[in-house]
């Protein structure tokens, strides 16, 4: 494409902050992050469409070995300075084209058309996520453990001591996040012996994904050199608390909140939301099960939300599809009527996946007038409320039958498939291992 003499260049950008490498950035469907590291004397290169990825070796993209090749387009407004990481380097997300039209495999992608929906309605949506992690190390003998020896209170949670023992990481964390003007505003030790979460302000929907990509990318990087490996799996501990990706969202129409409603009338359910903010809640309700495969994506997703309880006494993680107010023990919690919070993802979620899908069915709810009747109560559920997928293949079934869902990526249902049946060789591929416990279970039981 022609350059336009008015406009400011990537290159120009890049220069002025110092920059003299980029990691041109991408995430495949399963959120694992590809880059090139173009130098600056490149950048124009990387800007006119000149960067190409064999998209079938970068990962889940919906390419074969004989396709043309992924080319990186980047979106300059996701420029990103990382000079704690090393001096001189930025990160700059870029919508993967394909014979010159943006690719409708690719993830961010996904979520922009997803988004481009949303606006023909006249809405955007505005996310916030929480960002959980372990912190931990692997022995020898290949077992995980804490990376802080001294963190192994069953009750962690919140804990000083280990925020204190933590200090150097959390705030090289948080001073990363806020020197990229994110908003950095608590970091705490979670519920779990070794997990963490370090949170940031919301923003627009792309922007919010995108930032956890980079977050992921820093975490591990910064752990990394300091001898720890940051996971965000959702169940390295059999025993302990899992990890979640939870996300706050809301819909706007410009400045206006659509959320809120005028005063407290609600129709009486108490909870000071609009009758679409409870359509919107219906939808997700409503589609669920096939949400899961987004929100809770790999086979290791299922052992967080099939667990019964953990050493704290609480698993935080919903088993039913139930909505109620300032109780986090429901797949959506409304702590105020500004937002909702959707609590069923986990730490292996892809973010503009599952943000897209999200979003795909609480437009569903919108558009249809559906209703999710009253809130259920602390720790309870409606007797009709939808159990959540015991495992990925579960999840996997519901996604085939669920048409709306299927087709919420690009909109269209064979992006959908490939998606499904990828997740279906994941899961046989892992049932196919013969593991310790069928060992300790079958040996001689008969």
């Amino acid at each position: 494409m022609a350059q336009n003499a008015s406009r400011i260049s990537l290159a120009d950008i890049a220069k002025a902050n110092n920059v003299r490498f980029l990691l041109a950035t991408f995430v495949d469907m399963t959120g694992k992050p590809c880059a090139k590291l173009v130098p600056v004397e490149a950048a124009d290169e990387l800007e006119n469409g000149a960067m190409g990825f064999a998209g079938y070796a970068a990962g889940l993209m919906g390419q074969k070995p004989q396709d043309s090749d992924l080319i990186a387009v980047p979106d300059l407004a996701s420029f990103t300075p990382v000079p704690f990481i090393k001096e001189g380097l930025a990160i700059i997300h870029c919508d993967p084209h394909v014979d010159g039209k943006p690719w409708p495999y690719a993830p961010r992608v996904i979520l922009k058309n997803t988004l481009a929906r949303l606006a023909g309605k006249g809405m955007q949506a505005k996310v916030g996520a929480e960002v959980e992690y372990f912190l931990v190390k692997k022995n020898v003998d290949g077992t995980l453990s804490t990376a802080d020896d001294r963190d192994d209170s069953p009750r962690p949670c919140y804990d000083a001591r280990g925020v204190t023992r933590m200090y150097d990481h959390l705030t090289s964390i948080s001073d990363a996040m806020n020197g990229l003007g994110w908003g950095n505003y608590a970091n705490d030790h979670e519920d779990a012996a070794g997990q963490f979460e370090q949170n940031f302000k919301y923003a627009d929907a792309l922007t919010t994904a995108d930032r956890v990509v980079t977050l992921r990318y820093i975490l591990n990087i910064l752990a990394e050199q300091r001898g720890m490996t940051a996971t965000f799996m959702p169940k390295p501990f059999t025993d302990r608390t899992g990890t979640g990706l939870h996300f706050h969202l809301s819909l706007w129409s410009g400045a206006e909140a659509l959320f809120p409603t005028e005063g407290a009338d609600d129709g009486g359910r108490g909870l000071g939301i609009s009758g679409l903010a409870y359509s919107f809640i219906a939808g997700i309700l409503d589609h669920a099960p096939a949400l899961q495969a987004f929100l809770a994506p790999t086979v290791n997703s299922y052992k967080r939300t099939g667990a019964t309880t953990s050493s704290s006494g609480a698993t935080w993680s919903p088993r039913k599809a139930s909505f109620g107010g300032n109780d986090r023990t429901h797949m959506i919690r409304v702590p105020d009527n500004k937002r909702i919070e959707l609590r069923s993802g986990d730490g292996s979620a892809n973010p503009y996946l599952a943000i897209a899908t999200a979003i795909a069915a609480g437009l569903d709810g919108v558009e249809n007038s559906l209703d999710p009747g009253l809130p259920s109560g602390p720790g309870e559920s409606k007797p009709g409320a939808h159990l959540l997928p015991a495992t990925l293949l579960h999840a996997v079934e519901a996604l085939r039958k669920d048409p709306v869902i299927l087709s919420s990526l690009s909109g269209d249902p064979a992006i959908g498939s490939y998606y499904a049946d990828a997740k279906e060789e994941e899961f046989l591929s892992w049932h196919n291992q013969v593991s310790d416990w069928e060992i300790r279970t079958y040996l001689t039981s008969i």
